[in-house]
C-alpha cells in the first residue's frame, strides 16, 4: 500500500467521525478517531516488516522473508526511519543460508540506522562475524568491543564470548595441511 495512501485513509476516517460527532453521533465518532490511529501508526511502521518481525520472533525464516520479497521497492514503500530495519531483517533472514552476504546488509541497516542499542549490537556482532570469516581479527576484535558496549541488556554476551574465543584459535586458512600427506624433502 503506498504510504501517502494512508494519511488520505486515516484523514477521511477523522472527517467522517467529526461528521458523526456534529450529527449527535458522539460514540461512533470517537470510535472512528480512534480508528484512524491505525493508518497513522503503519505509515511510520510498514506492516510487511512488522508481519516478518513476527515471523522472526517464532523462529519461521522462510515465512518471513516470504513477507519481506513483498517490499519490492523499499525506498518508495518504506518511511526513511525503516531503512535500516529492512536491511536488518533481510540480513538476519540471510544468516543461516547466505552468512557471506549478511554482513553488506548489516552494514547498510547501521548507516542507516537502528533505533534499539540491542538491534545495534545484534547488526554489529553479524559484521564482527563476517570480517572473521574473512580473516580480519583487528576489525573484528574492534566490533567485538562495540557490540557489548551496546548490549546494555546483556542478551548477546554468551554469543559475544563464543566468537572471542573463536578468536583465540589460531587461524589454519592460511597454512591448511592434509594430515595424511607424508612430507618429503627435495631428493624426490
Amino acid at each position: 500500500m503506498n504510504k501517502y495512501l494512508k494519511f488520505v485513509i486515516a484523514a477521511l476516517i477523522i472527517a467522517a467521525g467529526v461528521y458523526l460527532m456534529m450529527n449527535r453521533n458522539i460514540g461512533w465518532g470517537i470510535v472512528l478517531v480512534f480508528l484512524s490511529a491505525i493508518p497513522i501508526f503503519l505509515f511510520f511502521k510498514n506492516e510487511f516488516i512488522l508481519i516478518a518481525f513476527w515471523f522472526l520472533r517464532k523462529q519461521n525464516t522462510v515465512k518471513a522473508s516470504h513477507w519481506l520479497t513483498k517490499v519490492t521497492n523499499y525506498q518508495s514503500q518504506l518511511h526513511k526511519s525503516q531503512f535500516g530495519y529492512f536491511h536488518y531483517l533481510q540480513g538476519l533472514v540471510l544468516a543461516q543460508d547466505n552468512p557471506q552476504k549478511v554482513e553488506p546488509l548489516m552494514r547498510k541497516a547501521l548507516d542507516y540506522g537502528l533505533n534499539m542499542k540491542h538491534d545495534r549490537a545484534m547488526a554489529t556482532l553479524n559484521i564482527a562475524a563476517g570480517a572473521m570469516q574473512k580473516g580480519r581479527r583487528q576489525e573484528a576484535q574492534k566490533l567485538l568491543e562495540e557490540a557489548k558496549k551496546l548490549d546494555t541488556a546483556g542478551m548477546m554476551t554468551d554469543q559475544i564470548k563464543m566468537m572471542k574465543d573463536q578468536m583465540k584459535m589460531p587461524s589454519m586458512q592460511k597454512h591448511m595441511h592434509n594430515p595424511n600427506m607424508r612430507q618429503r624433502g627435495k631428493s624426490f
